[in-house]
């Protein structure tokens, strides 16, 4: 019922940066929690960061933090995530999540929403 619409893929060289967006026309996310995840082709899905409702705390997955930087601006209502020194296997579909639970550990992270189409991050030259 909540529509997460997320934005700010595309194609991109090795060694470029993207900043995708997560937003809901419908819906205040700054009351929540909130999480990226991404799947690459032939994965499963897995997560790359979390962020608390005030933006206080943030996590990463394993192997994430360092080029990943997630934030959010909850005067404009919206989440996003940096990704600096892109690498070919970063290619994945990334999605955004309303979650009931932050926590250092991604296999801890409670998801209140339902997944949107996401947005494609394709690297590659």
């Amino acid at each position: 019922q909540v529509r997460l619409v997320e934005s700010g893929g595309g194609l991109v060289q090795p060694g470029g940066s993207l900043r995708l967006s997560c937003s809901a026309p419908t819906f205040t996310l700054s009351f929540w929690s909130m999480g990226w995840f991404r799947q690459a082709p032939g994965e499963e899905r897995e997560g790359v960061s979390c962020i608390s409702a005030n933006g206080e705390f943030t996590y990463y997955g394993d192997s994430m933090n360092g080029r990943f930087t997630i934030s959010r601006d909850n005067s404009q209502d919206t989440v996003y995530l940096e990704i600096d020194r892109l690498k070919p296997k970063d290619t994945a579909v990334y999605f955004c999540a309303i979650l009931n639970s932050c926590e250092p550990a991604t296999t801890r992270w409670t998801r209140y929403s339902s997944w949107g189409q996401g947005t494609q991050v394709t690297v590659s030259s």
